[in-house]
């Protein structure tokens, strides 16, 4: 079975070397002369909500555990370090310039590659709401699955040490087989999956069910019990496919109208090549009923504008992030300088003190990020819509006796 796990493991995935080349070469270290002008756009709002989360995350670590900034390291306990330093310099409500004085003389900063290249691609996610309920009628027939019984999930760093770090393997047993999992359109033909994984909750459209795998978390507005919280739970182990580059290669959608609203606008005018265009993506998520949150890949809660998806395997989890890029000016985000509305190369420039907690299955490579926008109007309008190219920065404290970097 061994030889099989490992067998298996070879298909789609980074070698041990692979992966740590990757990883090493997806973050650079800036001399001081290249660090950017620290300053952020919305004056910290909401920024040491998402700091105290990353310190929760890195309280439950052992502290001698290895944190990796590209080719460097650092002890979680150091990382923790770092951030309650920001912490208690930030609680005395620094000036903008003394800010970034005490950022260039005090860490170091780490840029993704990406930044000297074509940037880094960020988009937006959000945590929406839709009408649902915890039995199915005649209205609410659409379910969200938890993780099914006969799912199977490998570790294969349990057999060895060469794939500590590498995804899990997920599938089922066939015989004395492990197989991969049942696709979305497989999962969706069968009139008997509910007795391997019964329904958590019901919702009255199949787009919206796409649309809350797609965010990983979301809200149920039910008849019985008001607003019930939902939250990713695991997936189905096939590879994620963009159903929005399937329309651009159609020609379906043009690639500068693409949008979240756009997809849904073309789902509900064709509802006869729904089942073709969702099944495209082999992917599926399976949900549980949550309490608090959103969650990120972290366990944390994710907070509005503050917290970052980014690849799990190459970038550090719950560090400091810096990001430019740009956003809507309009909305209860504290923004105000007017902007054009749909068109994302009108927004204006921001930059943003964030914190790298959440991951997502199209998030791959120092190329992209995605920023949690929250749940209201705003974050829907502005996770619809974002398709900005921008600069992303990690920082971690110097440590001690270290030089300044010049």
């Amino acid at each position: 079975m061994a030889a099989l796990l490992i067998t298996l493991a070879g298909c789609g995935v980074l070698t041990d070397k692979e992966q740590v080349e990757v990883r090493k070469q997806s973050l650079e270290k800036l001399t001081q002369a290249r660090y950017p002008d620290f300053f952020d756009s919305l004056d910290f709002s909401g920024f040491q909500t998402a700091l105290n989360q990353s310190l929760v995350y890195y309280n439950r670590l052992p502290g001698d555990r290895i944190i990796e900034f590209g080719p460097d390291q650092y002890t979680v306990r150091h990382m923790a370090e770092s951030l309650k330093t920001l912490q208690a310099f930030l609680e005395t409500r620094p000036p903008a310039t003394a800010v970034n004085r005490f950022l260039r003389e005090r860490f170091h900063v780490y840029a993704s590659t990406a930044n000297d290249k074509n940037q880094v691609l960020f988009t937006g996610y959000f945590e929406p709401t839709y009408s649902g309920s915890l039995y199915p009628d005649e209205r609410f027939q659409y379910p969200l699955y938890p993780v099914p019984e006969d799912l199977v999930e490998i570790d294969l760093a349990n057999f060895s040490d060469r794939y500590q770090g590498h995804d899990r393997l997920r599938g089922r047993v066939k015989g004395n087989q492990v197989v991969p999992y049942f696709s979305r359109k497989e999962i969706n033909q069968m009139t008997d999956f509910h007795l391997q994984a019964p329904p958590v909750a019901w919702l009255e459209n199949r787009v919206d069910r796409f649309f809350l795998e797609i965010q990983g978390s979301g809200r149920i507005q039910t008849p019985e019990n008001g607003i019930v919280r939902i939250r990713y739970a695991g997936t189905n182990g096939n590879a994620y496919r963009s159903i929005g580059r399937y329309l651009i290669a159609n020609q379906e959608i043009e690639k500068e109208q693409m949008s979240m609203q756009a997809i849904r606008q073309w789902l509900e005018a064709n509802p006869h090549r729904v089942e073709e265009v969702l099944s495209y993506n082999d992917s599926f998520v399976f949900f549980n009923i949550a309490s608090g949150g959103p969650f990120g890949n972290i366990n944390v809660t994710l907070t509005p504008l503050r917290a970052m998806a980014t690849d799990y395997r190459i970038f550090p989890k719950g560090a400091l992030c810096f990001i430019e890029i740009r956003l809507p000016g309009e909305g209860s985000s504290g923004l105000t300088e007017a902007s054009d509305g749909e068109n994302p190369e009108s927004w204006p420039p921001v930059s943003l003190f964030v914190m790298n907690q959440d991951t997502g299955g199209a998030i791959r490579g120092p190329a992209r990020a995605d920023l949690f926008c929250g749940s209201d109007e705003y974050a829907r309008f502005t996770a619809g819509h974002m398709n900005v190219r921008g600069n992303m920065y990690f920082l971690v404290m110097k440590k001690k006796g270290e030089k300044e970097t010049q």
